[in-house]
């Protein structure tokens, strides 16, 4: 499954750097698939776990750091926990796997 950041985040930024799929935005900040892969989808999203509040993950783009760390980075430097799966968005590992191959070809 994905992960997601809930309404308890304190804006620190600590997981933004880590995600090696660039998943992860600032509050209030359209997405791209393009941003930190190799695809060159340049069209700008404000879906999939989208907020105006906090921190959010690109569901589309999450691999929980399959194919690159053992364990989702945003959730091992997160201070508050906030960081979580995503129960609505529940993929395999070889789903994950799948996913990350089609971002960076």
């Amino acid at each position: 499954m994905a992960i997601k950041i809930t309404e308890d985040c304190i804006l620190c930024g600590a997981c933004e750097p880590e995600c090696p799929n660039n998943a992860i935005y600032e509050p209030d900040t359209a997405w791209k698939f393009s941003d930190g892969t190799t695809l060159k989808d340049n069209l700008e999203r404000q879906d999939g776990g989208f907020s105006d509040e906090f921190y959010f993950i690109a569901t589309d783009k999450c691999t929980e750091c399959v194919g690159f760390h053992e364990e989702p980075q945003c959730a091992a430097v997160c201070p508050v926990d906030c960081c979580v799966d995503d129960e609505d968005n529940r993929e395999t590992k070889e789903q994950l796997l799948a996913k990350k191959e089609s971002l960076h070809l």
